[in-house]
C-alpha cells in the first residue's frame, strides 16, 4: 500500500554521466571492461509519478519509460496504476547514460510511492541496465568520479571500486551533435561481438594509467596531469573501437573538429563519451570555459553542434516526495 495519503507524487531527478573509458578489454582475469564515469550538471532526466486510476506515461521518451514502468510493476508485483510524467530526459543514444538513468528514475519513483526501500543496483539489473558498465548506477547513488570493477558472467552489475569528489572549480565543455546517434541496441551488441580482445599489456597499461596518474591527479586537483591521462586513455580505447565507427575515434566528425579547436584553445582530456557522438574537454574554471567558448563559437568547424559548459556533480540523484499538507496521515 502507499506510504502515506499525504504523499501526492514523487519527483526523481538524475544527472547525465560522461563515460570516460574502459579499462580492460581483455578479460583474462575473469572480469571485462571496468569503466570510469563522471556525473555532470546541465543535462538531466526528471520524472514525476503519482498513483492514478489508470496507467499513463507521457513526455519525451515515454514509450521506453512505459516499458520500464511495466517491468517494475511486474517485478515487484504492484497492482497500483500510475500517472508518470517524463519532464526531461538526457538525449538518447548520445553516450550520456540516458537509458540507465531513465530506468532507475522510474524504479526509484515507484518504490518511493509504495514505501519500499530503494534497490538501485537490483532494479538496474531487472531492467536490463549495467551489463557492461556500473558507472551509471553508482553515479545515480553518489555522483562524483567513479570506477567500477568490470563485469563477470553473473546477474549482477559491475561493483563500484572507487569514488572520488571531483574538483568543484573545474568545468567540462560538453559537445553534442543533435543530428547523430551513437551505436546502440542490437548494433552495439554486434559491435562488441566483432571487436577482438585487447592484449594483456594494453589492459595492464590502462589500469596503471588510471591508478597512478588519473586518480591521483583528481585528488591533488592537478588538471594538466588528469587531462593527459584521460587523453591517452581515450586515444587507446578509441583506436580499439574505431573499426566499429568507420575507422574513426569519434562518431561525429563535427564533434571531432570542435574538440580539436577547443584543445587548441587549452582544453585538456579531450575524448568521446561511450559510443558518442557526445565529446568533451576539461578546463580549469568557469571563466576559462566562457573565454574558450566565445573564441570558437561561430567557427565553421562548429556548425551544427551544441556546446555546453557543465560542472561535475558530487552528489547523486534527488528524490523528492511532494506532499499535500491538507490531507491527513494514514
Amino acid at each position: 500500500m502507499l506510504a502515506s495519503a499525504r504523499t501526492m507524487s514523487v519527483t526523481v531527478t538524475a544527472p547525465a554521466r560522461l563515460h570516460l573509458g574502459f579499462l580492460d578489454l581483455n578479460g583474462g582475469l575473469g572480469r571485462r571492461f571496468g569503466s570510469l564515469g563522471l556525473s555532470i550538471d546541465g543535462l538531466r532526466t526528471r520524472i514525476t509519478a503519482r498513483a492514478a486510476a489508470h496507467m499513463r506515461v507521457n513526455g519525451p521518451d515515454s514509450d521506453r519509460a512505459g516499458r520500464y514502468a511495466d517491468a517494475m510493476r511486474a517485478a515487484l508485483d504492484l497492482r497500483a496504476e500510475y500517472d508518470i510524467a517524463v519532464d526531461e530526459v538526457v538525449p538518447p543514444h548520445a553516450g550520456l547514460g540516458s537509458g540507465t538513468q531513465l530506468a532507475i528514475t522510474i524504479a526509484a519513483a515507484l518504490r518511493r510511492l509504495q514505501g519500499l526501500p530503494l534497490d538501485v543496483e537490483g532494479d538496474a539489473v531487472r531492467l536490463g541496465r549495467g551489463v557492461r558498465s556500473g558507472a551509471g548506477i553508482a553515479l545515480f547513488e553518489r555522483g562524483g568520479l567513479v570506477v567500477d570493477g568490470g563485469s563477470r558472467e553473473t546477474p549482477r552489475a559491475p561493483p563500484l571500486i572507487s569514488r572520488l569528489p571531483f574538483p568543484e572549480r573545474w568545468r567540462v565543455l560538453v559537445v553534442l551533435d543533435p543530428h547523430r546517434q551513437g551505436v546502440h541496441g542490437a548494433g552495439e551488441t554486434s559491435a562488441f561481438a566483432r571487436l577482438p580482445p585487447a592484449s594483456d599489456a594494453e589492459a595492464a597499461h590502462l589500469c596503471r594509467l588510471l591508478v597512478m596518474k588519473i586518480l591521483p591527479a583528481v585528488v591533488e586537483a592537478d588538471l594538466p596531469t588528469f587531462g593527459a591521462g584521460i587523453k591517452e586513455l581515450q586515444e587507446r580505447v578509441g583506436d580499439h573501437f574505431a573499426p566499429a565507427q568507420s575507422g574513426h575515434r569519434f562518431a561525429s566528425s563535427a564533434v571531432a573538429a570542435t574538440l580539436k579547436l577547443l584543445e587548441n584553445e587549452g582544453a585538456v582530456g579531450i575524448g568521446q563519451s561511450s559510443w558518442g557522438p557526445t565529446g568533451y574537454g576539461f578546463v580549469p574554471s568557469l571563466d576559462a570555459a566562457e573565454r574558450m567558448l566565445a573564441r570558437v563559437r561561430g567557427r565553421p568547424e562548429c556548425k551544427g553542434v551544441d556546446i555546453r559548459i557543465c560542472r561535475a556533480l558530487n552528489s547523486g540523484a534527488e528524490i523528492t516526495a511532494n506532499v499535500n499538507a491538507d490531507a491527513p496521515e494514514l
